[in-house]
Protein backbone atom coordinates (compact mmCIF):
# COMPACT_ATOMS: atom_id res chain seq x y z
CA UNK A 1 0.00 0.00 0.00
CA UNK A 2 1.24 3.53 -1.33
CA UNK A 3 2.96 5.46 2.41
CA UNK A 4 0.34 8.15 2.27
CA UNK A 5 -2.62 5.34 1.99
CA UNK A 6 -4.08 4.31 5.16
CA UNK A 7 -7.10 1.86 3.82
CA UNK A 8 -7.94 0.60 0.66
CA UNK A 9 -10.71 -1.22 0.18
CA UNK A 10 -11.94 -2.59 -3.49
CA UNK A 11 -15.02 -4.61 -4.23
CA UNK A 12 -15.62 -5.65 -0.87
CA UNK A 13 -19.27 -6.83 0.39
CA UNK A 14 -20.28 -6.38 4.22
CA UNK A 15 -22.13 -8.64 6.07
CA UNK A 16 -24.36 -8.49 9.42
CA UNK A 17 -23.92 -12.81 10.12
CA UNK A 18 -25.65 -14.12 7.08
CA UNK A 19 -27.08 -10.83 5.52
CA UNK A 20 -25.72 -8.54 3.32
CA UNK A 21 -25.39 -5.16 3.88
CA UNK A 22 -22.82 -3.38 1.48
CA UNK A 23 -22.04 -5.04 -1.75
CA UNK A 24 -19.18 -4.22 -3.75
CA UNK A 25 -17.75 -1.58 -1.97
CA UNK A 26 -14.86 0.58 -3.02
CA UNK A 27 -13.07 3.35 -0.48
CA UNK A 28 -9.35 5.10 -0.63
CA UNK A 29 -8.29 6.97 2.70
CA UNK A 30 -5.60 9.20 2.99
CA UNK A 31 -3.59 10.66 5.89
CA UNK A 32 -5.44 13.50 6.80
CA UNK A 33 -8.58 12.76 4.99
CA UNK A 34 -11.94 13.81 6.58
CA UNK A 35 -14.98 12.00 5.41
CA UNK A 36 -18.63 11.77 6.46
CA UNK A 37 -20.32 8.81 5.88
CA UNK A 38 -24.13 9.54 5.74
CA UNK A 39 -27.37 7.22 4.93
CA UNK A 40 -30.72 6.10 6.26
CA UNK A 41 -30.98 3.59 9.54
CA UNK A 42 -29.86 0.53 8.49
CA UNK A 43 -28.12 1.28 5.13
CA UNK A 44 -24.48 0.27 6.77
CA UNK A 45 -22.75 3.26 7.91
CA UNK A 46 -22.10 1.19 11.41
CA UNK A 47 -21.23 -2.27 9.72
CA UNK A 48 -18.90 -0.32 7.42
CA UNK A 49 -16.61 1.14 10.45
CA UNK A 50 -16.69 -2.62 12.20
CA UNK A 51 -15.69 -3.56 8.98
CA UNK A 52 -12.34 -1.60 9.03
CA UNK A 53 -11.58 -2.32 12.46
CA UNK A 54 -12.28 -5.94 12.35
CA UNK A 55 -15.24 -6.33 14.06
CA UNK A 56 -17.03 -7.85 11.07
CA UNK A 57 -15.11 -10.40 9.23
CA UNK A 58 -14.63 -10.46 5.39
CA UNK A 59 -15.39 -13.04 2.75
CA UNK A 60 -14.07 -11.49 -0.48
CA UNK A 61 -12.57 -8.67 -2.07
CA UNK A 62 -9.07 -7.08 -1.31
CA UNK A 63 -9.04 -4.66 2.11
CA UNK A 64 -5.86 -3.43 3.53
CA UNK A 65 -6.42 -0.75 7.04
CA UNK A 66 -2.91 0.43 8.27
CA UNK A 67 -1.43 -2.01 6.49
CA UNK A 68 -3.08 -4.94 7.93
CA UNK A 69 -4.86 -7.37 5.22
CA UNK A 70 -8.40 -7.69 6.23
CA UNK A 71 -9.07 -10.72 4.92
CA UNK A 72 -6.00 -13.02 6.28
CA UNK A 73 -5.55 -10.88 9.53
CA UNK A 74 -5.41 -13.31 13.08
CA UNK A 75 -7.45 -12.84 15.88
CA UNK A 76 -4.67 -11.98 17.86
CA UNK A 77 -3.61 -9.52 15.33
CA UNK A 78 -6.21 -7.22 15.72
CA UNK A 79 -5.39 -6.12 18.76
CA UNK A 80 -2.22 -4.82 16.94
CA UNK A 81 -4.69 -3.02 14.47
CA UNK A 82 -7.16 -1.50 16.73
CA UNK A 83 -3.86 0.62 18.58
CA UNK A 84 -3.38 2.06 15.20
CA UNK A 85 -6.89 3.29 15.09
CA UNK A 86 -9.23 5.74 17.08
CA UNK A 87 -12.89 4.61 17.79
CA UNK A 88 -15.44 6.73 18.81
CA UNK A 89 -18.41 6.09 19.76
CA UNK A 90 -22.36 7.63 20.00
CA UNK A 91 -22.54 5.72 23.56
CA UNK A 92 -19.77 7.40 25.58
CA UNK A 93 -18.40 4.32 27.08
CA UNK A 94 -16.78 5.32 29.97
CA UNK A 95 -16.10 3.76 33.18
CA UNK A 96 -18.33 5.53 35.34
CA UNK A 97 -16.31 4.72 38.72
CA UNK A 98 -12.98 6.51 38.36
CA UNK A 99 -11.66 9.76 37.27
CA UNK A 100 -11.11 10.96 33.95
CA UNK A 101 -7.47 10.69 34.18
CA UNK A 102 -7.92 6.84 35.19
CA UNK A 103 -10.40 5.92 32.20
CA UNK A 104 -7.20 6.53 30.37
CA UNK A 105 -4.70 4.77 32.48
CA UNK A 106 -7.32 2.02 32.23
CA UNK A 107 -6.82 1.74 28.28
CA UNK A 108 -2.99 2.62 28.37
CA UNK A 109 -2.39 -0.38 30.76
CA UNK A 110 -4.95 -2.75 28.48
CA UNK A 111 -2.76 -1.77 25.32
CA UNK A 112 0.28 -2.34 27.05
CA UNK A 113 1.81 0.49 28.80
CA UNK A 114 3.85 0.30 32.04
CA UNK A 115 5.91 3.70 32.46
CA UNK A 116 3.45 5.60 34.72
CA UNK A 117 5.80 9.03 33.82
CA UNK A 118 5.21 8.65 30.40
CA UNK A 119 1.76 7.27 31.03
CA UNK A 120 0.30 11.04 33.40
CA UNK A 121 2.98 12.65 30.27
CA UNK A 122 0.76 11.40 27.42
CA UNK A 123 -3.09 11.57 29.72
CA UNK A 124 -2.02 15.35 30.10
CA UNK A 125 -1.21 15.87 26.42
CA UNK A 126 -4.40 14.65 25.28
CA UNK A 127 -6.52 15.87 27.42
CA UNK A 128 -5.20 19.41 26.39
CA UNK A 129 -5.69 18.22 23.05
CA UNK A 130 -9.67 17.86 23.83
CA UNK A 131 -9.91 21.02 26.41
CA UNK A 132 -10.28 18.99 29.40
CA UNK A 133 -6.60 19.63 30.79
CA UNK A 134 -8.10 20.84 33.84
CA UNK A 135 -10.45 18.21 34.58
CA UNK A 136 -8.64 15.42 34.66
CA UNK A 137 -9.46 14.27 38.55
CA UNK A 138 -13.25 14.42 38.05
CA UNK A 139 -15.78 11.82 37.48
CA UNK A 140 -17.28 11.34 33.97
CA UNK A 141 -20.39 12.28 35.63
CA UNK A 142 -19.08 15.64 36.98
CA UNK A 143 -18.69 16.76 33.52
CA UNK A 144 -21.40 17.72 30.56
CA UNK A 145 -21.87 15.26 28.23
CA UNK A 146 -19.94 17.29 25.09
CA UNK A 147 -17.13 17.37 27.59
CA UNK A 148 -17.74 12.88 28.57
CA UNK A 149 -17.54 12.98 24.44
CA UNK A 150 -14.15 14.63 24.51
CA UNK A 151 -12.86 12.11 26.74
CA UNK A 152 -13.83 9.50 24.75
CA UNK A 153 -12.00 11.32 21.74
CA UNK A 154 -8.77 12.17 24.29
CA UNK A 155 -8.90 7.80 24.73
CA UNK A 156 -8.84 7.48 21.16
CA UNK A 157 -5.88 9.52 21.13
CA UNK A 158 -3.75 8.00 23.38
CA UNK A 159 -1.90 5.77 20.81
CA UNK A 160 -1.54 8.26 18.19
CA UNK A 161 -3.34 6.77 15.82
CA UNK A 162 -3.24 7.39 11.96
CA UNK A 163 -7.34 7.01 11.49
CA UNK A 164 -10.23 7.95 13.79
CA UNK A 165 -13.06 6.25 12.98
CA UNK A 166 -16.02 8.35 14.53
CA UNK A 167 -19.94 6.69 15.17
CA UNK A 168 -21.92 9.24 15.14
CA UNK A 169 -19.76 11.21 17.64
CA UNK A 170 -22.60 14.19 18.13
CA UNK A 171 -25.59 11.96 18.30
CA UNK A 172 -26.42 12.43 21.95
CA UNK A 173 -25.19 16.24 22.05
CA UNK A 174 -26.73 19.69 21.69
CA UNK A 175 -25.68 21.89 19.01
CA UNK A 176 -23.33 23.53 21.29
CA UNK A 177 -21.16 20.60 21.99
CA UNK A 178 -21.75 19.10 18.60
CA UNK A 179 -20.06 22.05 17.21
CA UNK A 180 -16.78 21.93 20.32
CA UNK A 181 -16.20 18.04 18.91
CA UNK A 182 -16.71 18.86 14.98
CA UNK A 183 -13.36 21.53 15.76
CA UNK A 184 -11.64 18.82 17.83
CA UNK A 185 -12.15 16.75 14.79
CA UNK A 186 -11.68 18.60 12.27
CA UNK A 187 -8.13 19.62 13.97
CA UNK A 188 -7.18 15.96 14.32
CA UNK A 189 -7.56 15.45 10.34
CA UNK A 190 -5.40 18.33 9.74
CA UNK A 191 -2.26 16.94 11.76
CA UNK A 192 -2.37 14.05 9.25
CA UNK A 193 -4.69 11.77 10.90
CA UNK A 194 -7.49 11.00 8.62
CA UNK A 195 -11.08 10.80 10.38
CA UNK A 196 -14.27 8.87 8.86
CA UNK A 197 -17.25 9.68 10.21
CA UNK A 198 -20.72 8.36 10.35
CA UNK A 199 -23.84 10.95 11.18
CA UNK A 200 -27.20 11.64 10.35
CA UNK A 201 -26.55 15.64 11.94
CA UNK A 202 -26.78 17.22 8.56
CA UNK A 203 -26.71 20.42 10.19
CA UNK A 204 -22.95 20.27 10.67
CA UNK A 205 -22.15 20.13 7.12
CA UNK A 206 -22.58 23.80 6.58
CA UNK A 207 -20.30 24.66 9.50
CA UNK A 208 -17.74 22.19 8.62
CA UNK A 209 -17.55 21.32 5.16
CA UNK A 210 -15.94 17.75 3.91
CA UNK A 211 -16.17 15.01 1.18
CA UNK A 212 -18.97 12.70 1.89
CA UNK A 213 -20.10 8.68 1.24
CA UNK A 214 -23.27 7.63 0.86
CA UNK A 215 -24.43 4.21 2.17
CA UNK A 216 -27.77 3.90 -0.02
CA UNK A 217 -29.09 0.41 -1.62
CA UNK A 218 -27.13 -1.72 -0.63
CA UNK A 219 -24.04 0.57 -1.84
CA UNK A 220 -21.15 3.07 -0.88
CA UNK A 221 -21.23 5.70 -3.22
CA UNK A 222 -18.91 9.18 -3.15
CA UNK A 223 -21.30 12.05 -2.43
CA UNK A 224 -21.11 15.37 -2.52
CA UNK A 225 -18.80 18.35 -1.35
CA UNK A 226 -21.00 19.20 1.69
CA UNK A 227 -20.94 22.61 0.55
CA UNK A 228 -23.20 21.61 -1.50
CA UNK A 229 -25.13 19.13 0.68
CA UNK A 230 -28.23 20.59 0.92
CA UNK A 231 -30.53 19.35 -1.65
CA UNK A 232 -28.97 15.82 -2.08
CA UNK A 233 -28.81 15.58 2.10
CA UNK A 234 -32.68 16.31 2.26
CA UNK A 235 -32.94 13.64 -1.03
CA UNK A 236 -31.81 11.05 1.44
CA UNK A 237 -32.63 11.91 4.72
CA UNK A 238 -35.14 10.48 7.40
CA UNK A 239 -36.47 10.69 10.29
CA UNK A 240 -34.81 7.55 11.72
CA UNK A 241 -31.90 8.07 10.70
CA UNK A 242 -28.70 5.18 12.16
Amino acid sequence: MEENKIVSIIDVDIFQQDYLVLKQVNLEVKKGDFFYIIGKTGSGKSSLLKTLYADLPLTNGEAQVVDYDLRTIKRKEIPFLRRKLGIVFQEFQLLQDRSIEENLYFVMRATGWKDKKAMKDRAIEVLAKVGLQNKGYKMPHQVSGGEQQRLGIARALLNDPVLILADEPTGNLDPQSSEGIMETLFNISQNNCAVLMATHDYSLFEKFPAKTYICENGRLRPGFETETASEESESIADPNLE
